[in-house]
């Protein structure tokens, strides 16, 4: 962690707060401020911020304000406190959209600390919608595979893959990459389409991501196939809005 540039930090909150004084709650704009700080780059990723005292002292704010403030960003995923210290800004991770990457695969690339809880693994028949999506008869078994994501200890993503059981008979198999128990059946999909969505956290997206009811969420449906055009994967991702961010490379020719 690093200790964000206190006076660069306090310079933009006083003229944030100066400019956009509305008749919300003082801890409410307060938490605008710091959101668009981080925004904007003023308080980078994994930043220390100044403690509670100072910044009331600063901004010339009660402590309640300030702590309340840093209470709606913690709550939101924005920022993060452990006990004994002071709170700091969430790692972001990127994703790009432009390759087929694992999750795993793509963390370790940008240095982030992959993670992973089990929800469910099994072979059962398909809904309806994997049946449409995967192809497959609604009587021909899938493998489901159902995960919370992690990215350095935080949770960012609750993850629900389905593999017809032709190309991946055993849900055992899958030990961390989807995509390395695919390539070792080889089943490994050349292609693939993504579809993205906003959504909202309900009670139970929210518990499992440690956050609130009504948090911003980035839904990623991907279905994957192989050469001969047969769908060999059928994913839906629901990432915390608050700690991803998705990552397109523009050529030449892309742009009319």
């Amino acid at each position: 962690m690093k200790m964000a540039n206190t006076d660069e930090t306090i310079e933009f909150l006083i003229r944030y707060l100066s400019r956009f004084g509305d008749n919300r709650p003082l801890y409410q704009i307060l938490s605008t401020a710091l959101s668009e700080a981080v925004r904007v780059g003023v308080l980078g990723t994994d930043s220390v911020l100044p403690s509670e005292r100072f910044l009331a002292s600063r901004l010339s704010v009660s402590r309640v304000t300030v702590r309340r403030a840093l209470d709606d960003l913690e709550a939101s995923g924005l920022l993060k406190r452990q006990q004994g210290m002071r709170s700091s800004v969430t790692p972001r991770v990127e994703k790009t959209l432009s390759s087929i990457l694992g999750f795993s695969k793509e963390l370790r690339l940008r240095g982030v600390k992959p993670g992973q809880k089990w929800l469910l693994r099994q072979v059962s028949l398909p809904t309806p919608i994997e049946s449409m999506a995967l192809g497959v008869p609604t009587t021909e078994q899938i493998v489901r595979l159902v995960r919370i994501r992690f990215a350095d200890d935080i949770p960012i993503a609750i993850e629900r893959a389905t593999v017809p059981q032709g190309f991946l008979n055993s849900c055992d198999l899958v030990k961390d990459s989807l995509y390395e128990a695919l390539k070792e059946t080889g089943f490994m999909p050349s292609r693939g389409v993504q579809r993205i969505r906003a959504g909202v956290m309900t009670r139970v997206e929210a518990v499992a991501l440690e956050s609130e009811v009504g948090q911003p969420l980035l839904i990623v449906e991907r279905r994957c196939f192989l050469a001969d055009g047969r769908t060999v994967e059928f994913t839906e991702t629901r990432y915390h809005g608050e700690r991803y961010d998705f990552v397109s490379d523009l050529k030449s020719d892309q742009f009319i």
